[in-house]
């Protein structure tokens, strides 16, 4: 009696894949989910434990899209190999970082990721302690450089977007701000570049003359 099951595991996650594709993590919810997928909240309960556990399932999935490549033998260069690797997979999918903020929810899938970005400072010279501080200094620029990029998308989407920055920039007096005003009708330009793995080699290269000298 009734009308026939149309819920799964593979229906839900594809669901929640896609709300948090075009509208982020703050939109997922187990509620938001039953509505689109015409059920109730109780329902999804039987195929996904919570919430925590259906963005695990996301987590896996991507991860797992990715193939895992022979990475270079210098430590140097795999230690930024392996981080650019990082990068590269976070922004596939820019509401991962969002997820992996928490720093609780991980995917056990990438975690070779993380265990050569270590290996890689260790063999550098840093004591585990030390690789785990760079790991933790390679992430923050990482997702720092990935939530920015995914906000600014979004922001100049809009219509009007750049006029207040550009209204700041014509009213700045040069006298107190010489060099902004230099730079004023470069700097969307100069900001909006991608310039992630420069970056990312000082950040290494920085961390490597911090810590092994």
């Amino acid at each position: 009696m009734g009308r026939p099951a149309r819920l799964s595991r593979e229906a839900i996650v594809a669901a929640a894949r896609r709300i948090l594709g075009t509208e982020g993590v703050g939109s997922l919810s187990m509620r938001r989910l039953a509505k689109d997928l015409d059920s109730t909240p109780m329902a999804l309960y039987h195929h996904v434990k919570d919430k925590d556990e259906l963005l695990l399932l996301l987590l896996e999935e991507h991860a797992a899209q990715f193939p895992r490549p022979d990475l270079p033998p210098e430590p140097r260069d795999q230690l930024i190999t392996a981080a650019q690797l990082l990068h590269d997979i976070l922004a596939e999918c820019p509401w991962i970082v969002e997820v992996l903020a928490s720093d609780d929810l991980m995917a056990v899938s990438a975690l070779w990721i993380v265990e050569n970005i270590i290996d890689g400072a260790v063999r550098c010279g840093m004591t585990p302690e030390q690789a785990v501080y760079a790991y933790r200094v390679i992430w923050y620029y990482t997702a720092g450089e990935l939530m920015l990029r995914a906000s600014r998308g979004k922001h100049y989407s809009r219509p009007d977007a750049g006029a207040h920055r550009e209204k700041a920039f014509a009213n700045l007096d040069p006298a107190q701000f010489p060099r902004l005003s230099a730079l004023a009708g470069r700097w969307p330009t100069l900001t909006a570049r991608d310039t992630h793995r420069s970056g990312l080699i000082a950040v290494i290269d920085g961390l490597l003359r911090q810590t092994v000298g």
